[in-house]
């Protein structure tokens, strides 16, 4: 309605009625600071009692009309004139100043919104009608508001002591005339009432005039309270204040009684008349009375600020008091007695009185006696009716019954507070100074008044005056004790009156048995003013010094008299002068001997036939109540009609006389009932409740015998309460329950029993009881007698033994769960079933039904339902993540089953359907003003939503999310809400209420904190099931909602753990709930850029309040990122982690995070903030102890946590550059980022670069701490370190003394062996390593996620930095610097392993900016050599072996990185070697060493993953396998490591090789047993890496030749493709890998060039393994004649193409390791005979294809999409040799057809041809025919050679006139991974003339053999090879068909000299070619040129034409 500001004011927002809840500290979440923001622009609004919201002004309204207002505050609001219409109706209906209406109307659309209204009626009366109440309920506020402010500034504790000492100055500038001001406008409203103004409408007058009342009620609390301490009661004062009590007659006199007259109206008139006689016995102050400083009869007083500082003062009052002698004024007059009588006594101890006063003090006497006596007298008469007048005010009036003030709804602002009690603990104590207890007429009824004030209400409202009595009033004076003196001296004749007495002294206020006792929630509380009191009660009855007995008359007769009169010489017996002594001893009831000879006097007067004896007698009260206890059961058990007579005395005088509870005349009443066992059981419970100390020094004083003659025998306390239990439970039967119950008696043993359980001595006792009894929990199916007490409650709607049963069974849990358990297997084993055995009783009997009960109280409910749910959070807080390290695992493991894994909905129910009602009970019974109901609502759901929280933390810490569990369903699911009136809002979203609870300040501070980590739970567990819903589906205003919380992060005076708390929330929910993180991000569920850019326009959301999203208030906190990386380095934090996920996320927030990406401002914050100094480690060990926010902590704990804050803010800031840097790279177009550009400079300045990652690779951790704190606790068995463990995730906890471990849980588990007089406390000292360990946790933690992010920042800027060689220098010495330290590692463990790892990446990153970048300046050289020194120290370390890590040792292992490093290393010190062979010894020899050191390492680790891989199936076990297999296959290279024998030694040692060709024979090598796997990872598991060792070995002539013994081939032959290749089945695809090569083709290929890598390796004396190899060609040569015989009609492809390279070079291998031999072996011979004739066809086939270019790139087949893509590029180019893919594809069919002739060559022994005799030609190896024909479907001819030769030359010709370096084409991704980057001309010119220099010699050769000939026989061109030839046929259909003409009918064309000239003209035109193309290459790779040789020996042979 009203228009916008652009600011929040606190006038509107905060209403007077949350500003006094704030005040009096019941609603949470607010400083000091804030409520002086609220207060201070209200000021004149308080002082003004009358008009509080002023009265109508012109000025006023003319700010109204003008459109703007400016409040008090200082915020403009610019006013709609819609809005001016209903500010003005307001102002007139209330008669308010119109700004203040405007206000009114404001802060009542913000707090409850929009009134609605029927259609037709007027919005404006509406309005008014709807904010009426409001307003009333705002006035009655402003009055309040006052009260908490008057209270706090007698109590520097309170909260608010600082704010009132501040702001009642200002309200309280002249206290008089306030307090004139107050009774005038009490006044006023008494005698005028409304007015007439609001006469005329009846609705309106009744509502008005109980206003009216309320007003007058809040005017007098005020006044109490200004009277309280604020203003002296100065005489005017009191006069004026009593003046208005008696003529108003304490408020029952006004105006408005014919208006307002209710029931309503008789309570507030009541309450009315309470307060004035608490008002008027407070002004008289009868505490300072007593005190002569304070009071004295003077001229000149101390002071003169008192009444009775002035004689005419008091002579006004004593007139006006007895001029007013109603008997409603008794209490005053009663005070006013005692005012009298402190003025007589003090004058007549004066010597000299002052003249002023005589004339008072002489009207004081009446007669002979003083007039005080004569007003006490009456006060005490029975028809004034002093003490039920009293009795009722204390038990039946809101201001001292809470239970009153809640169920009636009364007016009264503060209830039962202890001023009020205090007041009457002045008169009654005033009371016992005038006369003594005796002449009291009611005495029954006094000791009722006494134990009403002291003992019947809260514990919080009489410990204090109880302690302040023993303390101050039983020492002051023996008249304020005479009522205890009375009291003990007539017990235990009379044994009640001192129990009661005593119970109500000891400060625990009322029992839950009594009606006046709303619940049991004030029980768990020991306050140090309890302890005090239990103390006092238990030494005053622990010594009681007379003992009371009744005589028969006739027992001081006789010559057996027992007893003796003798005369009293001490004249202490009144009556008569006689006392009483015994003749004999005295065995007395309670087991004490009353020594012969005791002194006694007499109670009573002589005659009768009993008397009455007071012994002085010490004695303990406790053993008496014992005996009772004890005679109770008894007369149970043995009727009293069964009772034996007395035995007669016996005649011996010195044995005892033992006397029976009944012959010491005990006053029972017929017995001892019920009535004296509850009585005696209560005060028991009360001195032992929640005090273990007490409770233990009682059972102490109990067991300890008192004379020789006591029965040990007799039970004890815990036997008698078991007993009496039992007994009493067994008399109940559904049918007596019908009359009564036995509730009192049964809920004090039930107490009295949970107090023993908290006595580590005496508790096992009660354990015991409980397995042998089935009267409480029952045994398996059958249920307790309890169950049908319990079941009699719920039909009476009052559970107070439900309540104490709960408490006991709360207690048990507590007790097994918090106390470590002796090495006692048979005890544990009790308290596990006890403990089963009562859950299964509290989940039956009571959880699974409560919430359906009848409730007279609704109290009840909330309490019994927070007990509960404590049973369980109690046995979950002591679960450990490994339940059977618990105290007790069935325990546990039942409890998860009941509320988690099998859940049921009787079950989960009660829980979640509390929480969704919560909010809804808040508010209806916040707005009855039932605070105390408020705060047990908020105490259940605070202990509700700790389950929840509990039990999603242990589903999400199990990792088992495979489905939601029935607690997640059902929060995600609608539920009833029976507290709600409205039908349309029955049903209610738990998510949704949790959320609001975030934002409800009404609620405390644990709920919105509790609520807001179940979100945060829900966020990560619904996240794990795809299934799962969102959250934001479940939010009925998630816009709402998210701006609710962006506030609460916002806002600098929330709760900063709710802050916390909110922002993990969001983050959570940033990085798991993509929805809900948009309107985080946008304020919108559906928001466009656009529609953001609307939503900052419109600036609202919900009509709540300006719409901020986090990534703003985020962005604010960065702009203050330098005040708070001092202050408030969570909270900074937490902003930048919420940006890392933003980041992490940037495709979804595209349009926010491109807005900051731009700005470069926010990236030159981040990096400064990313790479501050972080200054010194702080200490981390705990040493002293410190209070922080009322919790122990170590002193170190700030330092640590804030240094602790600030490091992982920098991990995060640095992991958002490093995003960012990573996002905006592209190879394409590398410009830098503004993120990258901000911390660039970092990396080229030394100095800069080194601090940064120096801190990065800093580690803390400190594990001797562990194994010190393991040592301390093997004192207390049964408690571990698992055990201690914190349960909350890890993003939710905070950094300090509280992060690992839980010291609660420490303090908890120990509570029982405190030693107070050791030097050092156990516990403490446990405490104390348990701190020191949280320190260094935080430290390692947060050092451990700065690595992280140093590491992934290294790799983000790898591409930008690796090329730039300036920082080079930088990086080398960073990494000798950072390995230094990691080679020094002394420490052990799993953690060190993991931050060994990650420092090890850093190190690996650092390495990376500099990969395999040339060593070049000599400060590089040395950087580079001392990193490979630190590298050889790392691999050596003993203390983190890398071998260890490899096996598995570590849970996180660190060898992987180490390898990688390893790795760069040697291939740098490869490059180093190459390019500096001037290197220094020293240098070479530090090389050697780290290489040496290293490869021992890779060995033993290639050990262990080839003996581990033939049972494992393992990914990790793959890369370890590469990593080994590729830094062995670096380190083994000949120009790093000169001699083999050390490493190869190694390799049999550890049967390396061995286990290598076992694990091949044995593995799937194409994959198919896991296609899954396999269509992953496109390669079978191991095989590469095996294949690569392989390779490795087979390069190396000494490796191949133990490769080669240790059977290579048979390896090979058994391998599980070998039938596939046999079978020539090979193919290059398997359906099973789409668009990727078949792993068997791969495999199969590299198989071949292994072999031939071996045999080329070995010399060619070890020609045995050629013959072993010709073997593997017979087996192979079904795939070997598919690959010779492709032909130009197939499809080629890359593999394809390897394929047949491969197989070329095997008989090129074949062949040359046979060369040497003058005959070849038959098998070898054979073999290459099988080879020629394809290989001649083959040649013919590729002849065709380089000579057909495009013909060529027709026939190309891509094989994988990378390849497609090389077909597609330049696919539209005319000219096939501008298409890199047909360069390549020539290129490489140049090198085979150079291949296939110099293969030829070697089989044909050419070069014997040319050099040797001609006798040694074989001349059977000529098989090309001489004719120049080129036939496509025959073997190559002559023709084809020379055509071949041709084409070859052009090629050359072509590129020697080119530099070397220049590129052909750029190779690309695809083929450079295997066949180099580029293809430059220098490769072209090598390949070709290789190609042209095999082709002329392998021609003239041929056709010199061919003229030698003899004959020309076609057959020899057809080889017998036996079963090749069987074999031949399969792959027919890969051969052309052969010839149609025979080799004599084409030789019949003749054979001219022309070929003989086209051979020598090729030669002629080869030669200045080849000579050219020397310039080309190097000098190593200039050959000889051999055309002048072949030439001369052509024209030799031949006989060439002219």
């Amino acid at each position: 309605m009203s228009g916008k500001s652009n600011e929040r004011s606190n006038l509107v927002d905060i209403t007077y009625s949350q500003l006094h809840e704030f005040l009096s500290g019941q609603l949470e979440g607010t400083s000091p600071k804030q409520i002086v923001e609220y207060l201070t622009p209200r000021v004149n609004q308080l002082k003004s009692l009358r008009d509080p919201f002023g009265k109508p002004s012109d000025a006023s309204r003319k700010r109204i009309q003008s459109g703007s207002v400016t409040l008090s505050d200082g915020v403009v609001f610019r006013i709609e004139d819609a809005d001016k219409e209903f500010i003005l109706a307001i102002s007139d209906a209330f008669k308010i100043d119109e700004v203040s209406a405007f206000i009114l109307l404001r802060s009542f659309m913000y707090n409850q919104g929009l009134p609605s209204s029927e259609p037709g009626d007027s919005l404006v009366q509406a309005c008014i009608e709807a904010i009426t109440p409001f307003y009333l309920s705002e006035r009655l506020s402003v009055f309040r508001v006052l009260i908490p402010l008057f209270r706090a500034k007698e109590d520097p504790s309170d909260p608010a002591f600082e704010v009132s000492t501040s702001f009642l100055p200002q309200i309280l500038s002249d206290g008089p005339k306030f307090v004139e001001s107050l009774l005038a406008e009490y006044t006023r409203k008494v005698e005028d009432g409304i007015g007439k103004d609001f006469t005329k409408d009846p609705k309106s007058a009744y509502q008005f005039a109980r206003q009216d009342f309320k007003e007058q009620l809040v005017l007098l609390e005020v006044l109490f309270w200004t009277m309280w301490g604020s203003v002296s009661c100065e005489g005017s004062l009191v006069e004026k204040i009593l003046s208005t009590a008696f003529t108003t007659n304490l408020g029952n006199t006004h105006a408005d009684a014919n208006i307002f007259f209710d029931n309503e109206a008789k309570r507030i008139e009541q309450d009315i008349a309470v307060l004035w006689n608490l008002i008027t016995i407070e002004i008289f102050e009868l505490e300072t009375l007593v005190d002569p400083d304070s009071f004295q009869i003077s001229d000149t007083p101390s002071r003169s600020d008192l009444y009775h500082s002035s004689p005419a003062s008091l002579k006004r009052i004593h007139d006006l008091v007895l001029k007013n002698d109603g008997s409603q004024y008794v209490c005053t007059h009663l005070a006013w007695a005692f005012v009298l009588y402190r003025v007589t006594t003090t004058a007549s101890e004066m010597s000299d009185i002052p003249d002023s006063y005589r004339s008072f003090l002489d009207s004081l006497i009446a007669g002979s006696r003083p007039i005080h006596n004569a007003i006490l007298e009456t006060c005490l008469r029975p028809d004034n009716g002093l003490f039920s007048i009293l009795f009722h005010m204390l038990t039946a009036s809101p201001f001292f019954v809470s239970v009153l003030a809640f169920k009636a709804d009364s007016s009264i602002t503060d209830s039962n507070v202890i001023a009020f009690r205090s007041v009457f603990k002045g008169l009654v104590l005033s009371l016992l100074d005038m006369t003594s207890v005796e002449t009291i007429p009611d005495f029954d009824g006094f000791i009722e008044v006494w134990i009403a004030l002291f003992g019947r209400s809260e514990s919080q409202s009489v410990a204090a005056i109880c302690r302040q009595y023993w303390q101050f009033d039983w020492q002051y004076a023996a008249s304020r004790r005479a009522i205890f003196d009375v009291a003990r001296s007539r017990f235990p004749i009379q044994v009640k009156p001192l129990i009661r007495l005593t119970r109500a002294m000891t400060g625990s206020g009322f029992l839950d048995t009594d009606p006046l006792c709303l619940s049991d929630d004030h029980r768990d509380v020991l306050t140090e003013d309890r302890k005090i009191c239990d103390n006092h009660v238990f030494y005053f009855i622990h010594s009681l010094p007379t003992y009371a007995q009744v005589i028969q008359s006739q027992a001081c007769t006789g010559a057996h008299a027992t007893y003796e009169k003798v005369p009293d010489r001490s004249g202490s017996s009144s009556i008569g002068g006689l006392s009483y002594t015994n003749v004999r001893p005295i065995q007395l009831p309670g087991g004490s001997l009353l020594p012969p000879g005791s002194v006694g006097r007499a109670l009573n007067s002589e005659g009768g036939e009993y008397m009455a004896i007071c012994w002085n007698h010490t004695h303990s009260g406790w053993k008496l109540m014992l005996q009772l206890l004890t005679d109770f059961i008894n007369r149970r058990d043995h009727h009293a009609s069964s009772r034996k007579p007395n035995p007669p005395p016996p005649s011996d005088r010195h044995s005892p006389l033992m006397l029976s509870v009944e012959d010491a005349g005990v006053e029972t009443e017929g017995g001892i009932d019920e009535s004296l066992i509850t009585d005696v059981l209560d005060l028991i419970r009360s001195v032992v409740q929640d005090n273990p100390d007490q409770a233990e020094q009682l059972m102490e004083s109990l067991e300890t015998p008192t004379s020789a003659f006591a029965d040990s025998s007799s039970p004890d306390l815990v036997q008698l309460t078991m007993t009496i239990l039992e007994e009493t439970f067994s008399t109940i039967t559904p049918r007596s329950v019908k009359t009564s119950l036995p509730t009192a008696l049964i809920t004090s043993a039930l107490s009295v029993l949970s107090a023993i359980l908290t006595i580590p001595r005496f508790s096992t006792r009660v354990w015991i009881y409980l397995r042998s009894t089935s009267v409480l929990f029952g045994t398996g199916r059958t249920s307790g007698s309890a169950s049908v007490a319990l079941a009699a409650e719920r039909a009476r709607g009052r559970y107070t033994m439900t309540h104490s049963v709960l408490h006991l069974v709360q207690q048990l849990f507590n007790d097994a769960t918090t106390l470590i358990l002796p090495d006692n297997p048979d005890l544990k084993r009790l308290k596990s079933e006890v403990l089963l055995n009562a859950l299964k009783f509290v989940h039956g009997e009571i959880w699974i039904e409560h919430l359906g009960w009848r409730y007279a109280n609704v109290s009840d409910r909330f309490d019994i339902g927070r007990r509960l749910s404590s049973v369980f959070v109690t046995v979950l807080q002591h679960t450990p993540h490994d339940v059977q390290d618990g105290p007790f695992p069935d325990l546990s493991t039942a409890v998860l089953d009941l509320l988690l894994f099998k859940a049921s909905n009787s079950t989960i129910s009660p829980l979640v359907s509390s929480v969704a009602a919560g909010r809804h009970m808040v508010q209806l019974l916040y707005h009855a003003r039932r605070k105390a109901d408020v705060r047990r609502v908020v105490l259940l759901l605070e202990s509700k939503l700790e389950l929840i929280r509990l039990l999603l933390n242990r589903k999400r810490a199990l990792n088992e999310s495979v489905k939601l569990s029935l607690l997640e369903q059902m929060l995600c699911t609608r539920v009833s809400d029976t507290g709600s009136a409205d039908p349309s809002q029955s049903r209610t979203e738990p998510i949704d209420i949790l959320a609001a609870y975030v934002a409800q300040r009404d609620v405390g501070a644990i709920v919105p904190l509790e609520s807001i980590q179940i979100l945060s739970a829900l966020c990560e567990t619904l996240s794990s099931v795809s299934s799962a819903p969102a959250i934001v589906g479940h939010l009925s205003n998630p816009e709402a909602t998210a701006a609710t919380f962006v506030r609460i992060i916002q806002h600098p005076y929330d709760d900063l753990t709710l802050r916390f708390a909110v922002w993990n929330f969001i983050s959570l929910a940033m990085n798991s709930e993509p929805a809900l993180a948009k309107v985080f991000v946008s304020g919108q569920v559906h928001a466009s850029p656009g529609e953001k850019k609307d939503l900052k326009e419109k600036g609202k959301v919900d009509g709540k309040g300006f719409a901020t999203t986090a990534v703003e208030v985020a962005k604010e906190a960065l702009e203050n990122s330098e005040e708070l990386w001092e202050l408030n380095p969570q909270l900074l934090c937490a902003v930048i982690r919420f940006l890392d996920v933003t980041w992490q996320h940037n495709l979804e927030h595209k349009a926010v995070v491109d807005e900051l990406r731009k700005d470069s401002a926010f990236w030159t914050r981040l990096s400064s903030l990313s790479c501050k100094d972080l200054g010194p480690l702080p200490e981390s060990d705990a040493q002293e102890f410190i209070m922080i926010d009322n919790a122990r902590h170590s002193t170190m704990h700030e330092n640590i946590s804030m240094h602790c804050y600030r490091t992982a803010l920098k991990a995060y800031g640095l992991h958002i550059i490093a995003l960012d840097i990573g996002q905006t790279y592209t190879k394409d177009s590398p410009a830098q980022s503004e993120s990258f550009k901000s911390i660039a400079s970092r990396f080229r300045h030394d100095e800069d670069l080194m601090d940064l990652f120096s801190e990065a690779v800093v580690s803390s951790y400190r594990p001797e701490l562990f194994d010190e704190l393991e040592t301390l606790l093997e004192k207390f068995p049964g408690l571990s370190v698992a055990q201690l463990q914190s349960q909350d995730p890890l993003d939710a906890r905070e950094y300090g003394d509280r992060f690992s471990l839980s010291p609660s849980l420490l303090q908890s588990r120990l509570k029982g062996c405190h030693d107070p007089n050791a030097m050092e406390d156990p516990v403490d000292l446990q405490e104390q390593h348990l701190l020191s360990i949280n320190l260094n946790q935080s430290l390692s933690h947060s050092q451990l996620s700065l690595t992280e992010s140093a590491y992934f920042l290294l790799q983000k800027v790898a591409p930008y930095l690796r090329a730039d060689q300036s920082v080079r220098h930088n990086f080398m010495s960073l990494a000798a610097a950072l390995s230094s330290d990691m080679a020094m590692e002394k420490r052990q463990g799993d953690m060190v392993a993991t931050i060994h790892g990650k420092r090890l990446s850093v190190l690996l990153g650092v390495l990376e900016v500099a990969w395999f970048a040339p060593v070049g300046k000599p400060n590089e050289l040395e950087s580079f050599v001392q990193l490979l020194a630190n590298v050889r120290g790392i691999v050596l370390n003993e203390f983190q072996r890398p071998l260890a890590s490899l096996m598995g040792s570590c849970m996180v292992p660190f060898h992987r990185a180490l390898l990688q490093i390893i790795y760069f290393c040697v291939k740098n010190a490869i490059i180093l070697f190459q390019r500096s062979p001037n290197l220094s010894p020293a240098h070479r020899w530090k090389v050697t060493e780290s290489v040496d050191a290293s490869l021992e390492m890779v060995i033993n680790g290639l050990h262990v993953v080839f003996t581990s891989a033939p049972t494992r199936r393992d990914l990790d076990l793959d890369l370890d396998m590469e990593l080994l297999v590729s830094v062995f296959e670096q380190c083994t290279r000949t120009d790093i490591s000169k001699s083999s024998t050390s490493w190869l030694t190694k390799c049999q040692q550890h049967d390396v090789i061995d286990a290598s060709l076992q694990l091949f024979s044995q593995i799937d090598l194409v994959g198919l047993s896991d296609i899954n796997l396999l269509v992953n990872r496109r390669m079978p598991l191991y095989v590469p890496h095996l294949l690569l060792f392989h390779t490795a070995l087979a390069s190396i002539p000494s490796a191949a030749e133990v490769l080669a013994g240790k059977g290579l081939l048979a390896a090979y032959i058994n391998s599980a493709i070998s039938p596939a290749v046999s079978a020539g089945m090979i193919d290059i695809t398997i359906p099973e890998l789409s668009r990727q090569r078949s792993p068997a083709h791969y495999v199969y290929c590299s198989m071949i060039s292994i072999v031939c890598g071996v045999i080329s390796s070995l010399d060619r004396q070890h020609n045995y393994f050629g013959v072993d190899v010709c073997g593997l060609a017979q087996l192979y040569s079904g795939q070997i004649d598919r690959a010779l015989s492709w032909s130009v009609g197939d499809v080629i492809s890359l593999p394809l193409l390897e394929e047949v390279e491969q197989v070329v070079h095997l008989f090129f291998s074949i062949a040359e390791s046979s060369s040497v031999a003058s005959h070849r072996s038959p098998v070898v011979e054979k073999t290459l005979r099988f080879f020629t004739p394809r290989a001649l066809h083959l040649l013919q086939q590729v002849n065709y294809a380089i000579t057909h270019p495009h013909q060529l790139a027709s026939l190309f087949e891509p094989v994988t999409e990378d390849e497609e893509l090389l077909v597609t590029s330049n696919a539209t180019s005319s000219d096939p040799m501008k298409r890199p893919l047909v360069v390549h594809l020539l290129h490489r069919l140049y090198r085979l057809a150079s291949n296939i002739v110099s293969t030829l060559i070697t089989i044909s022994r050419a070069y014997t041809v040319l050099l040797g005799d001609e006798e040694d030609w074989p001349i059977q190896e000529a098989l090309i025919i001489p004719h120049s024909k080129v036939v496509l479907d025959e073997p190559a001819s002559l023709g084809t050679l020379l055509e071949l030769g041709n084409s070859t030359l052009d090629t050359l010709r072509e590129l020697v006139n080119h530099p070397a370096g220049q590129s052909l084409v750029v190779v690309g991704p695809v083929l450079s991974t295997r066949y180099g980057s580029t293809l430059n001309v220098k490769q072209g010119v090598r390949t070709t003339r290789r190609n042209l220099e095999a082709i002329l010699v392998y021609t003239i050769t041929q056709l010199v053999m061919w003229l030698l000939k003899p004959d020309f026989d076609a057959t020899h061109n057809d080889m017998d090879t036996d079963d090749m030839e069987a074999q031949q046929e399969m792959s027919k259909d890969r051969r052309g068909p052969r010839s149609s003409m025979t080799v004599a009918d084409r030789l019949r064309r003749g054979m001219t000299g022309e070929m003989a000239a086209d051979l020598k003209s090729l030669l002629d035109k080869a030669k200045p070619v080849i000579k050219k193309s020397d310039d080309v290459l190097n000098q190593k790779e200039k050959r000889v040129d051999l055309t002048d040789v072949l030439s001369n020996f052509l024209r030799e042979r031949i006989a060439l034409p002219s």
